[in-house]
């Protein structure tokens, strides 16, 4: 139980810490008058990063759920 405990922490923590961080800082501002427009603007980077942690964490869930649960077959 503590060995959950402390995964879940962990995890949470990650998670506050990930939407806590910027990926890149702001652009400085340019001068209008010389046309020195960056591109791609300020667009952030890590915008499916969510995403693909929470596809990769429900995948390992489940297989984890299946070991587990052909384990307790087993021992039956």
């Amino acid at each position: 139980m503590k060995k959950n405990n402390l995964k879940l922490l962990i995890f949470s923590l990650l998670l506050i810490v990930g939407q806590v961080l910027m990926a890149q800082p702001p652009n400085p501002p340019s001068d209008p008058s010389t046309g020195n427009e960056v591109v791609g603007g300020d667009a952030p980077v890590g915008g499916g990063l969510e995403i693909l942690l929470l596809m990769g964490l429900a995948y390992g869930s489940k297989k984890t759920y299946n070991i587990w649960k052909s384990k307790e077959k087993l021992e039956d």
